[in-house]
């Protein structure tokens, strides 16, 4: 979650589910997606009434899946740590006070420091600390209080906790990129899916979910990109969503990415669309991890005494599509 210019964040919105909870299940390998053919604004809009919109049919293939049948890391999918880039220097981003760059956004004040079991901190040898758990095809990235003894190796941060990165492994020009998971709630806690340029580069950013963990029911689907090209402010559009049992049960939430537009989706019905600004020109890969505190984003805050003593971000699987005819 990269530093937010939240320049045009829209209004909260209620969306009743669009089907009853299901039991968990992998994603289809083919997929037909209903999107809106009228042609996208510059700016973001919501999609009010997806069934009075004009909409075209879209047929999809599979092309990445992962339904955590097996530890995240075992598989050669996911990395637990960012990998950067030439256009991400350090002093502006990553880090600070000694910690591994890799392994926070200070920028962001967040209180967590991400982990995995053969990271060392300030250490010689591995901590052993799993931020990862598999339960019945469900991941769980989890965040704790770090251990008082630890605290001194793992740089002074207040949580331990866990990222998920296909930098390096998997990233794909246009297509649609959807996760199926429930969105955990608590004073500090920020859980998100997005993606990022495979170049490195920052932006452009496509937030297809992220939770304010302070507001339970609250989800936000956001676009940022630069204007003009490298030199401009970095402008950020995008809505809040209200869907009441967000913590309580899985759904879906996805972004299609076409030469033209992107539009974002819950539960396969688009709620908000854009036209693709500046930018997006490489491809992208996918980030999944649960921040604890924000200096910026709203309904995070800081961890306090009320913040939970641990977390989980539970999900069910993660996948990508393409166009068939692209």
């Amino acid at each position: 979650m990269t530093p937010k210019v939240l320049a045009m964040i829209g209004c909260l919105a209620t969306l009743a589910p669009a089907f009853a909870q299901e039991d968990l299940k992998s994603a289809p390998e083919r997929l037909n997606l209903q999107v809106t053919s009228d042609p996208p604004g510059e700016r973001c809009r919501r999609i009010e009434k997806p069934d009075a919109a004009p909409l075209a049919s879209v047929s999809l293939h599979r092309t990445f899946h992962d339904d955590f049948d097996e530890h995240p890391l075992s598989g050669g999918r996911w990395v637990p740590h960012y990998a950067g880039g030439a256009a991400w220097p350090e002093a502006r981003y990553w880090g600070g006070d000694g910690s591994d760059f890799k392994r926070k956004t200070t920028y962001n004040g967040e209180q967590q420091i991400y982990v995995d079991p053969r990271y060392s901190g300030r250490s010689t040898t591995p901590l052993g600390l799993d931020p990862f758990k598999i339960r019945d095809g469900v991941l769980s990235i989890v965040a704790s209080r770090t251990p008082p003894a630890l605290k001194s190796v793992l740089f002074n941060n207040e949580y331990i906790s866990g990222i998920l990165t296909t930098q390096s492994s998997f990233s794909q020009k246009y297509g649609y990129f959807e996760i199926r998971s429930k969105i955990p709630v608590g004073s500090a806690v920020w859980p998100a899916f997005w993606m990022l340029a495979d170049d490195g580069g920052w932006p452009p950013e496509i937030d297809v979910m992220e939770g304010r963990g302070e507001r339970p029911g609250d989800l936000v689907m956001t676009t940022h990109w630069r204007s003009p090209p490298a030199t401009g402010s970095v402008v950020s559009c995008g809505f809040d969503f209200s869907l009441p049992d967000a913590s309580a049960d899985f759904h879906d939430y996805g972004v299609l990415w076409t030469r033209d537009r992107l539009v974002y989706f819950i539960d396969r019905k688009p709620v908000s669309d854009i036209k693709v600004p500046i930018g997006f020109d490489d491809p992208m890969y996918m980030i999944v991890n649960l921040a604890m505190g924000s200096k910026f984003f709203q309904g995070v805050g800081f961890v306090d005494a009320e913040s939970p003593a641990t977390v989980e971000f539970e999900i069910d699987r993660i996948s990508a599509y393409q166009f068939d005819t692209y």
